[in-house]
């Protein structure tokens, strides 16, 4: 089961890559929410008894926000309701890297170190939020929360260095990286300037994210 999930994975991550090439829309609404899904199954039959309700809860917050994203009002709810979804779907990967990491201890990031770590992302999060906030209207106050969080998440996947084996950390933080990455593409994509291919470098980035993380966290359980 846990081969067959991944090869579903791979195979509908591709056919949506190709439906967002081709401009098929039924296969992308097909495929699109099928990549959360393929991995959530991964994810129970690889992670066994290690598995973390809140990687669930991740994963089926993701797969809302996915689903909710492939849709258009001339409000922006769905949008709205897609953003909460993966906001939802960061604080509880933040809270997964927290019980996914070892007792404090001598060789995880101290002070300084530490804050020089931390200063490009929050560098790189707070400049796009600026970048892009005389163009956001209404969902200035959104966007900021959902920017803020998503900065949190990607620091505290950096925060477990030294806390977990090295396999676990950079998988998680190579995913929590294009997580980021991936959302300012949209997002530059949506209220700043189109990008050629912005659909297909937004769902590379995606999926690579998400199966990443969730690579990475079954690994914090092997040595």
């Amino acid at each position: 089961m846990k081969k067959l999930a991944l090869i579903v994975f791979v195979l509908v991550s591709l056919g949506d890559l190709l439906a967002i090439l081709a401009d098929w829309s039924f296969l992308h609404h097909l495929c699109k929410p099928l990549i959360t899904v393929a991995l959530f199954v991964f994810y129970i039959r690889a992670a066994g008894t290690n598995r973390s309700m809140g990687v669930l809860l991740a994963l089926i917050f993701s797969f809302a926000g996915d689903t909710l994203l492939l849709y258009e009002d001339k409000n922006g709810l769905y949008f709205i309701f897609g953003l909460i979804a993966f906001l939802l779907a960061h604080v509880f990967y933040i809270l997964v890297y927290r019980q996914h990491r070892a007792e404090a201890g001598a060789d995880q990031l101290q002070g300084v170190q530490r804050a020089r770590l931390a200063f490009p992302i929050i560098l790189a999060g707070s400049g796009l939020v600026i970048i892009l906030y005389p163009t956001l209207g209404d969902l200035q106050v959104p966007v900021m929360v959902y920017a803020a969080v998503l900065v949190i998440m990607v620091l505290n996947a950096l925060f477990r260095m030294g806390r977990t084996n090295q396999s676990s950390f950079w998988l998680v933080f190579a995913g929590a990286l294009l997580f980021m990455v991936s959302d300012s593409l949209l997002a530059i994509n949506k209220f700043f300037h189109p990008i050629t291919y912005a659909g297909v470098f937004i769902m590379t980035t995606y999926i690579s994210a998400q199966f990443l993380i969730v690579k990475g966290l079954i690994k914090h359980f092997t040595k």
